[in-house]
């Protein structure tokens, strides 16, 4: 291990140096991951309205992406697999390009005043099935297509980042004139069209296109 890091500290360049840097796993973190979604995560995933899903495109190249929707927006099949269904977005459909390459995806749900949050990992599919999708029709509009997901393991995060973010805490809000709108950036960002018919754009999407 070098020792050019940081107060002289060694460097981090193996599993056997981070192992190192950080010390041993304790015991009830090891113990607390299951393979399958008990009672507490399946009522977890019921009051979730947002999470947010990872994937990678096989070659290193890796993305992120929010869904959010009703709370429980998202479907438990069973013990080993729930469904995550696809609502109107920008159709750039990274998440789905990525699983076609690569199924491994990582969900972090997070529920609204709750400072903990759930972790699942596992394996993605696209599914068309309309025996799952139509279930999850919301304002007379179901899903044509969506995600399963193979649970090879879950477990809950402490709140420790959502703590000392302080995410849920109404005084800490910014106040929206305090940035600009999306309608904006889009329009200075790329040239391509006027604030004015940006922001109109924005508008009428969030209004009328959101299912």
């Amino acid at each position: 291990m070098e020792s050019n890091g940081a107060g002289g500290k060694p460097l981090v360049r193996t599993q056997d140096d981070l192992r190192a840097h950080f010390g041993p796993q304790a015991p009830l973190v090891e113990k607390k991951i299951l393979h399958h979604l008990d009672k507490f995560c399946r009522d977890f995933i019921a009051l979730s309205p947002f999470l947010v899903l990872a994937s990678s495109d096989g070659k290193g190249n890796a993305d992120a992406s929010p869904r959010g929707d009703g709370p429980g927006f998202v479907a438990v099949l069973d013990d080993k697999s729930l469904l995550i269904p696809d609502r109107r977005g920008n159709n750039r459909v990274d998440t789905f390009g990525n699983i076609l390459a690569s199924p491994g995806v990582g969900l972090i749900f997070l529920v609204p005043g709750i400072n903990e949050t759930l972790r699942v990992n596992g394996r993605a599919e696209i599914t068309q099935d309309t025996a799952l999708l139509t279930p999850l029709v919301v304002q007379n509009v179901a899903p044509t297509i969506g995600l399963k997901v193979h649970v090879d393991e879950c477990y809950f995060h402490c709140g420790k980042a959502l703590m000392r973010s302080k995410l849920w805490d109404p005084k800490v809000q910014v106040e929206r004139h305090s940035f600009p709108t999306l309608g904006r950036i889009i329009s200075e960002q790329t040239a391509a069209v006027s604030v004015d018919v940006a922001e109109k754009t924005m508008e009428e999407a969030y209004r009328s296109r959101l299912y």
